[in-house]
């Protein structure tokens, strides 16, 4: 869905300036695999934050105990894309920020809505934004985006990591995570690239 663009953002960069967002939107796989189709991005993995180094394991998280939510950490080039303009693309496709502790299928506190900040202007950037869209009621119900202070990001096992890409046909992919890709494509066609680098 349309959604405005975030009045407060940071300037695109010199060259080279490599900067992290740290983003939590219900299952991973499909997160990631958003990112990773996003032009200016260098590298997307998958992992666990808000929680302790002693629960960042798969099985252990998905219990919904540990604190943890399921998260992408994206390394991107600051002169090609903004911290704004990455949130506008998680808001928008690769996830509902509207549902609280679950997205669609998945239920719990592991799959909530989050934004880990990486200092105080990512947090200044994304607290503007989550209330620019609520003022501008750019969804149906309120945004619920939780909006924390990043502790650490934990890389979760590796079979996690480029799944959708690996796992085409997977049922769950079908139907949850490929549409967001389909939707990333329509929506941003100027930012969609394909893994290679090269516009589709």
């Amino acid at each position: 869905m349309k959604i405005p663009d975030p009045l407060i953002d940071e300037p695109l960069a010199p060259a080279g300036d490599e900067r992290v967002a740290i983003l939590a939107g219900g299952c991973f796989w499909g997160v990631e695999a958003v990112f990773e189709h996003l032009k200016g991005v260098k590298s997307v993995s998958s992992g666990y934050s808000g929680g302790s180094a002693s629960m960042a394991e798969y099985d252990m998280v998905s219990s919904g105990r540990t604190g943890h939510a399921e998260t992408v950490r994206v390394v991107y080039d600051a002169s090609q894309v903004t911290y704004g303009q990455l949130l506008k693309v998680f808001f928008s496709v690769a996830h509902n920020p509207t549902e609280l502790n679950r997205q669609g299928p998945d239920i719990g506190t592991q799959y909530r809505s989050a934004i880990f900040a990486a200092n105080p202007e990512q947090e200044r950037i994304a607290k503007a934004y989550a209330e620019q869209l609520n003022q501008a009621k750019a969804f149906k119900h309120r945004v619920v985006t939780q909006i924390v202070k990043l502790e650490r990001f934990y890389e979760a096992e590796g079979y996690h990591q480029d799944f959708v890409a690996r796992n085409p046909n997977h049922p769950y992919v079908m139907h949850h995570d490929l549409p967001k890709l389909t939707a990333l494509r329509k929506e941003f066609p100027e930012m969609y690239v394909d893994k290679k680098g090269s516009k589709k």
